[in-house]
């Protein structure tokens, strides 16, 4: 048989639709219309009907009587979605194999809503005002072939039981829950991602067995919960677990250790001292990659960090002093981020970084260094010290960096009289430089060939001379904006051999500057302004 498909039209009716074509109909959409009522009548003869979709529109349990469905025994999916129901249909067909009812105002299922379908795969009913008591015990019964469940942004208050033992994602994020009662979870060992993030959820709601028996799970998302401890008996194949936002204060050794496949842990925003970090917390995870601890309470790099990790997030901490030691055994961090501390530049070991010979991103922005870090990783190709206290450059701390291509130092206390000479000569790959919001007199001189965007803003910049840009032949972006820049001081032929330029921002400079660009080829605008 012909499959066929009918679409309802802005000018036709749905009766009017089904009137006009075959009784043989597999596929019906009625979707982004105004029905506040199914036409159940004319949608009964499609006994041979599989999918219809009835999302977006204004239909009311009212307009869905009990016997809507109970023709349609091919049924395998129905949408409807961002409606107005208040309840569930009681009686759906047996076939169903995907029904959604997200974005209703359901307040309650019944046990053959989504029960006694055994080729019913996925249900979909998030955005609704369901607490426990509208869903019932056995609202799955029979239904043991669901491997989706989404329950998220409704009332309930725990996880509810009997769950179908196939379940493979269960997301049930945004509600209330308080706890998981005991056993709930024992019997979905194919879980693999279990959604439970902003609920009220406290170490005193799981039982040390809750997660022990779930063997596929790989996501776990508990974040914005009231838990102070890490929960007990998590099962080793979890490559991600969120914890973030919530009230933990210490990491013991054993709560972690049994999770050897985490490859991501998620510990922003909590309570954590580097005191509370057991040395051996992390001891076991030999795959850890990437590890978030930021907005905390460490006082200090915490001891014992994954030798394995690369993503190391510690910004908006309280962290005073880098030791000598504290990233000796890190030696595969590829990206590390310090912003936002208590650093001061006497405070970081000289050779706080000697180890790090993969680093690609170090960002040490918001603290109060006076000096650029000694020591820095020949493999650094991005560097952020914007928003710090540095009042000078000097080459011996830029050495070597023949990789770094970022260079961010917005917002300091740079003056060109700080800027040594031969301070860029070392960065033959450098392609954007952040000077902004410092208090330059002029562009600092001898700029790396390499260079193609150059940030000066916000500066006291008052003249531009004919060399200023001389070693710099691939400049595309120069931003001159808010300087203190007078048509008569700016000279043309610093801009002439700039074959590349494609924008010289001169806005906010006390009267407007006009660059005559004709060398420069079609591409160049000029900013103009006032």
């Amino acid at each position: 048989m012909e499959l066929q498909e009918i679409r309802s039209h802005p000018d036709q009716s749905p009766c009017e639709c089904l009137a006009t074509h075959s009784d043989h109909l597999l596929v019906f959409f009625l979707q982004n219309n105004q029905l506040q009522e199914l036409p159940y009548n004319e949608v009964s003869r499609l006994a041979g009907l599989r999918t219809l979709n009835l999302h977006n529109n204004h239909i009311t349990s009212e307009g869905l009587p009990d016997e809507a469905f109970e023709s349609l025994q091919s049924l395998q999916y129905i949408y409807l979605a961002n409606n107005k129901l208040s309840v569930a249909p009681q009686l759906l067909p047996s076939t169903l194999r995907i029904v959604d009812l997200a974005a209703n105002h359901l307040t309650r299922v019944y046990p053959f809503t989504f029960g006694h379908k055994p080729g019913l795969r996925s249900v979909y009913m998030h955005n609704n005002q369901l607490n426990n008591t509208g869903l019932p015990f056995d609202a799955f019964n029979g239904s043991d072939a669901v491997s989706t469940l989404i329950l998220s942004n409704n009332l309930l208050t725990y996880v509810p039981q009997n769950l179908p033992r196939a379940i493979v994602r269960l997301h049930l994020q945004n509600n209330r829950i308080s706890r998981i009662p005991k056993g709930a979870l024992s019997s979905q060992w194919r879980l693999r991602e279990l959604y439970l993030q902003n609920n009220n959820l406290s170490n005193d709601g799981l039982d040390p067995s809750t997660f022990s028996r779930l063997k596929s799970l790989e996501y776990l998302d508990l974040s914005n919960n009231n838990l102070t401890q890490v929960p007990a008996g998590l099962p080793p194949n979890i490559a991600i677990l969120h914890l973030g936002r919530n009230h933990l204060s210490h990491l013991p050794p054993e709560r972690l250790s049994r999770v050897r496949g985490l490859q991501y842990l998620l510990l922003q925003s909590n309570a954590l001292t580097a005191s509370g970090v057991h040395p051996e917390a992390f001891a076991r995870l030999r795959s850890l990659h990437t590890l978030h601890m930021y907005n905390n309470r460490l006082e200090h790099v915490p001891p014992g960090l994954p030798r394995r990790v690369r993503s190391l997030m510690l910004l908006h901490n309280q962290i005073a002093h880098i030791g000598l030691q504290d990233f000796a055994a890190t030696y595969a961090l590829v990206e590390l981020n310090l912003s936002y501390n208590h650093l001061y530049s006497a405070h970081i070991h000289r050779l706080a970084f000697r180890k790090l010979r993969r680093l690609e991103t170090l960002d040490i922005s918001g603290n109060q260094l006076t000096l650029l870090p000694a020591g820095l990783p020949f493999s650094l190709q991005v560097l952020n010290l914007q928003k710090n206290q540095l009042n000078s450059l000097s080459p011996e701390r830029l050495v070597n960096l023949t990789m770094l291509k970022e260079l961010h130092l917005a917002h300091n206390r740079l003056r060109i009289s700080g800027i040594y000479p031969g301070t860029w000569q070392e960065l033959h790959g450098l392609k954007l430089l952040d000077l902004s919001y410092n208090e330059l007199s002029y562009v600092p001189p001898d700029l790396p060939e390499s260079l193609e965007y150059l940030y000066l803003q916000h500066n006291r910049i008052a003249v531009i001379m004919a060399e200023a840009f001389l070693t710099a032949p691939n400049i595309r972006v120069i931003t001159l904006r808010s300087n203190r820049l007078l048509a008569a001081n700016v000279s043309e032929a610093a801009f002439a051999d700039l074959k590349l330029l494609e924008v010289v921002d001169t806005t906010g400079n006390p009267e407007p500057i006009t660059i005559s660009l004709l060398q420069a080829g079609p591409w160049v605008r000029t900013q103009m302004g006032t």
